[in-house]
Order: C-alpha cells, then structure tokens, then sequence
C-alpha cells in the first residue's frame, strides 16, 4: 500500500475510533493565528467602545453616517482627551507630539500598556526612527543603536499590551512571540 494512503487511512481509523468513543474528532485546520497587532488593536476598540458607552456615546464605525457635530466634538473630547495636552515629546526632526491623560483612549492604553506615560514617550520616538535617520543623515542602524533603551522598553511594553489583549479578548490562538518588533 502506498505510505500516503497508508497514513491516511491510519488518520480515519484513528478519528473513526474516537467518534465511536464519544470524542470529537476534526480534520479542520486550525483558525489563522492573528498577528499582535491585530490582538492589540481589536483589545483597544473593545476599552475604548466600552467607555464610550459608559458616557452614552455610541462608538464610530467605519459606513456609518456621521453624528452631527456637537456629538461628534463630544466623542472626540471622550476618546482623546480634552484641554490641555499633558504628554509631550520633541523629536529630532524638530516635531512635537502631545497627547491626553483622559479619555477612552489613555485609558485603554494604561490598562494594556501598565504605563501610558512611558508607552507614549517610547512609542513615538520608536515610530519615528526612520524620520530622525533621514532627517540626521544617519542610517537607521546607527539610530536604533542609539535608542537602545527606548527600544527596550518597547518591546517590554508591547509584550505585556500583547498578554493583556489576549487575555481580554479571549483569544485562544494567541499570536507567536515573533511579530514583536519596532519599525
């Protein structure tokens, strides 16, 4: 007998005999695996859905008509924050990124990152490497060298937002470890 048909035919007798056990038996393949990014994200629009509608707000989907403009200056100030801009970073290129404490988002990002602050300041200047190479004239081998510790923290924090958004979104397949790194 042919070894392909030969393990194919063990493979049947195998989930024949389990079925008649009571045991389930599936030759389905298994649910792609989602990509971090994706985990984190889908983590993000659950916490920040929530406290939308804890504030009564209804949450924004991409083809939905737009709310009239004081609702939707109201979502805005829920999600992103409101007054003045607590967070603050100058980049080499000479910009400067703010953002809020308050709101949906901040919120969301304390609970998967642990530390909003810290996910701020690192993120922006790890998403901005490419930008300051350019900009400084260096390769962005030699920038990431000199951000080591931004790079570090980096990882670490986007290790815990990946365990966390896995474990609240439930997913049962979560993402291989690998995928985990900065542009």
């Amino acid at each position: 007998m042919n070894p392909r048909l030969r393990t194919a035919a063990a493979a049947l007798l195998a989930c024949g005999l389990l079925l008649t056990a009571g045991t389930a038996c599936s030759t389905a393949p298994a649910p792609p695996r989602l990509a971090p990014d994706d985990v984190i994200r889908a983590a993000t629009q659950r916490l920040t859905d929530a406290c939308l509608s804890r504030q009564g707000l209804t949450p924004p989907r991409a083809g939905q008509s737009p709310p009239p403009d004081a609702e939707r200056a109201r979502i805005a100030e829920a999600m992103f924050g409101a007054g003045r801009t607590e967070l603050s970073v100058r980049l080499p290129t000479g910009y400067v990124v703010r953002a809020h404490t308050d709101g949906c988002l901040a919120a969301a990002q304390r609970r998967l990152y642990g530390d909003q602050r810290l996910w701020f300041r690192t993120s922006t200047i790890v998403n901005n490497l490419r930008p300051e190479a350019a900009h400084t004239d260096r390769t962005l081998a030699e920038v990431r060298a000199g951000h080591r510790s931004e790079l570090a923290d980096w990882r670490r924090l986007r290790a815990r937002a990946l365990t966390e958004a896995t474990s609240l979104t439930g997913s049962t397949n979560p993402p291989p470890p690998k995928g985990n790194t900065p542009r």
